[in-house]
């Protein structure tokens, strides 16, 4: 819900400390509930913001200037004035997100090629990844491939944690449409709760004493097969099943909101067949959304809107706008996540998956497909394929763990790395350190 208007004004103009001020007061008062709520999660989510954006202007200049051959001040202008780097003005002065110089590589070519020190994983991992699209389209028949993976979690020594027993959920792959013989290998501790095989959020469940500086380990190995398509438009049907649950609105991050209706409308048209449809609304978000790293989801008040509004987003926020707009347009369509597990470079990576009878769930990585778009065979290959460098843990977007975490986890939305807690607090991202490592690949085939 917004805030009260004379709050709101404060935050959006980084006045923080005034911002604070006037909600201890409002608090003073007697609120209805939600308000009350909404006023305490500001106080909260005012302090992760500052937690996101912690480098200075100077710092952002020096940091440009050792990574950026020849860098001037009148890039450094352009960046900000185009908003290409991501900063944000607290009290009077700018700070910029601590990821924007790794997100600037990402998302420009311009700059990734004249960086010092050239990202030597990516450029691997890139090149294998390419190696799987070209053989594929050349097509060849999709392998199957046996992953085996290990997650680790631990708080970090510096960290000022409180309470005697630690908490830990670490993800765990699920069965889905590609994935399934997931085996777990060894543990760190006991697994007082495994989450069933179709969990929509999956993880593994330990616990040890926190004066034990515990390390939180899963080994695991599943099977994952590549994923192609090929559709006949004429044959595509509405679904005859019952598809209710992929075709809600689920705030606060998948809202009908007027102006996504508006921009379904204007992507789709006249258009009646549901396949060509979702591959408008793919063709959109790959054209006109811009790759960028996000802060923590949970200082988003609309995600999906935040996407079409500005024109840029992570994996995340590209696939929650792709699902959006295909419900709003009766398309059923559900989330995906987990790992990108490329053996070289592995990393946390979200994307969407949408359904059409007679083919069932296919899958659409709007941010693969984006970050492609110089070459045009690759951004088509992810509307409706899939390479197999993935895990699987989470199908679907807002999934409670189980068990349940008693404080606020740190990706309400998502689990990915992993979360822990006290019986006192939850351990936040900052004090803890995760680490994934994929062990071997081998093909099936």
């Amino acid at each position: 819900m917004a805030l009260p208007a004379d709050i709101g004004f404060l935050v959006v103009n980084g006045n923080f400390i005034s911002a604070r001020k006037k909600i201890e007061l409002r608090l003073k008062d007697k609120l209805p509930s939600l308000l009350k709520s909404r006023l305490e999660y500001e106080v909260f989510r005012m302090e992760r913001i500052k937690k996101n954006y912690t480098i200075n202007e100077e710092e952002a200049k020096r940091m440009l200037s050792e990574e950026v051959k020849d860098f001037s001040e009148d890039e450094f202008v352009e960046l900000t004035d185009l908003k290409l780097i991501d900063y944000m003005v607290i009290e009077g002065e700018r700070f910029f997100e601590k990821r924007f110089l790794s997100n600037l590589f990402f998302a420009s070519e311009k700059y990734s090629v004249r960086r010092v020190n050239p990202d030597a994983k990516k450029l691997k991992s890139n090149e294998l990844l390419h190696e799987t699209i070209d053989r594929l389209l050349s097509g060849a028949i999709p392998r199957k491939y046996r992953i085996r993976a290990k997650i680790s979690s631990k708080i970090n020594e510096d960290a000022q944690i409180k309470g005697e027993l630690v908490r830990c959920w670490l993800p765990l792959p699920r069965k889905d449409v590609q994935q399934d013989n997931i085996n777990i290998i060894s543990s760190s501790h006991k697994l007082l709760f495994v989450s069933g095989e179709h969990h929509p959020s999956r993880t593994v469940f330990m616990e040890d004493k926190l004066e034990n500086n515990p390390l939180f380990e899963i080994e695991f190995e599943y099977d994952i097969q590549e994923m192609t398509s090929s559709v006949d438009p004429s044959q595509v049907r509405l679904p005859k099943s019952d598809m209710s649950e992929f075709l809600r609105e689920k705030s606060p991050h998948m809202e009908f909101t007027c102006y996504l209706k508006n921009l379904a409308r204007e992507i789709v048209g006249n258009e009646k067949n549901p396949y060509f449809k979702a591959k408008m609304i793919y063709d959109w978000i790959t054209k006109n959304v811009k790759y960028s790293f996000m802060s923590e989801y949970r200082i988003y008040e609309n995600i999906s809107q935040f996407a079409a509004i500005n024109l840029r987003g992570d994996c995340g926020v590209q696939a929650l706008l792709f699902i959006t707009l295909c419900r709003i347009c009766s398309i059923p369509a559900r989330w995906q996540s987990g790992w990108y597990a490329n053996p070289v470079s592995p990393g946390n990576h979200d994307w969407a998956m949408f359904y059409i009878e007679p083919y069932g769930w296919l899958p659409v990585d709007c941010s693969f497909g984006g970050a492609r778009r110089n070459n045009e065979s690759y951004r088509e290959f992810y509307f409706g394929n899939l390479d197999a460098y993935r895990m699987i843990a989470n199908s679907s977007f807002m999934a409670d763990f189980s068990p349940r975490k008693s404080h606020m986890r740190n990706d309400p939305y998502d689990n990915q790395n992993g979360e822990m807690e006290t019986e006192l607090q939850p351990v936040f991202p900052e004090d803890a350190d995760s680490n994934t490592q994929i062990i071997k690949v081998t093909p099936l085939d």
